[in-house]
């Protein structure tokens, strides 16, 4: 029984650590736009991811946090994202808001799919907590996705 009076169901803390390692590979994905994003929008960009991975932060934050109200240790370091995460790294070619845009989004869109997927399953759990946490997200990451998808017409 967990501090919280569940029972952890092991695919639940399954799913939060592959989430947790795919929120902050995004988050970094994120910082990577906010730092090395170059053009005449620059400015704008700039504080644009930088909001973007402000709220990155905070969901990774809320992300460990559930897992430990769990009674599970959260991942800590890199080797365990990379080994966990969905998503992938890759450099992108050019700097340019459009392409850092278009790579973010489709990242977000991953993450929406995937916690979609997994909500249908919690829909079956008793931890109803987890459930409306993961809804939440997915209520953020769809709002992202829009803002990124409106740059983009």
């Amino acid at each position: 029984m967990s501090t919280i009076g569940i029972k952890p169901d092991p695919q639940v803390t399954k799913f939060l650590t592959i989430l947790l390692a795919d929120e902050f590979v995004l988050y970094m994905k994120t910082r990577n736009a906010h730092w090395n994003v170059e053009g005449p929008d620059f400015g704008t960009m700039h504080i644009f991811f930088e909001t973007q991975y402000n709220e990155l932060a905070t969901i990774v934050d809320e992300t460990a946090e559930r897992l430990r109200k769990l009674d599970h240790y959260a991942p800590a370091s890199l080797t365990e994202y990379l080994k966990l995460t969905h998503l992938t790294e890759h450099k992108l070619e050019k700097t340019d808001s459009m392409t850092f845009i278009k790579a973010l989004l489709e990242d977000h869109e991953s993450i929406i799919i995937h916690i979609r997927e997994q909500l249908k399953k919690l829909e079956d759990s008793l931890d109803k907590g987890t459930e409306d946490f993961i809804t939440g997200l997915l209520e953020q990451h769809e709002k992202t996705a829009w803002m990124l998808r409106a740059h983009l017409k």
